[in-house]
């Protein structure tokens, strides 16, 4: 499939030839769903926490004798059947990740860019290069109507873009190796370079 190049104050530079196993599949929601699952998943900290009775602080002396009071045998406060006490099979730090395989990975990463290029949310600019300053690239993506985008370069992101890029609210900037199905689908451009696309077909193949 083809699509235009343009420059990043709107002006075009030619077009290009985008690989139909990349971005030109019929986009599956479960395939995407799983992988986006799977890297929620991993990021998920996992640092809960609850005490057990072992854990909490108070005294584990008997609280009444064990016979005649008419009321059930208890131990000491730290049981779980009492408020504040510990707490049984709580939720303890952990892992949430779980494993996916790497076919499957790259099979997301191509259904979700194949799901921008239907939705027509693809767009492909030559160079992603800036001075460094902020207002000037700001004034360019309200040009070009980007509100929130996520733009993907090669091998590494220029230094001056990725520094003018930092204070905009909606913008990411990432290399190759970066991109990722969960942050492809949650922006609504996908913004191409040509390096980027040579590198995402190297990457995909």
């Amino acid at each position: 499939m083809k699509l235009d190049v343009i420059k990043l104050d709107g002006g075009k530079a030619g077009d290009i030839e985008l690989s139909e196993e990349l971005f030109g599949l019929e986009p599956r929601a479960d395939i995407l769903h799983r992988v986006v699952r799977w890297q929620r998943a991993s990021a998920q900290a996992g640092t809960h926490k609850v005490k057990t009775r072992s854990e909490t602080s108070y005294s584990t002396k008997k609280i009444y004798r064990q016979k005649g009071t008419g009321g059930a045998r208890h131990g000491d406060r730290n049981a779980p059947i009492f408020r504040k006490g510990g707490i049984y099979k709580g939720p303890t730090p952990r892992s949430h990740g779980h494993d996916l395989p790497k076919k499957f990975r790259k099979l997301g990463l191509r259904h979700a860019l194949s799901a921008k290029a239907k939705a027509g949310e693809l767009v492909v600019i030559d160079f992603a290069e800036s001075e460094g300053k902020t207002a000037a690239l700001a004034k360019q993506l309200k040009n070009l109507g980007w509100k929130r985008a996520l733009v993907i370069d090669g091998a590494t992101v220029n230094e001056g873009f990725a520094k003018a890029a930092r204070n905009i609210e909606g913008l990411d900037v990432l290399p190759t190796m970066g991109a990722n199905v969960y942050d492809i689908l949650k922006r609504d451009t996908l913004v191409l370079t040509k390096a980027g696309v040579e590198a995402l077909e190297a990457r995909l193949k």
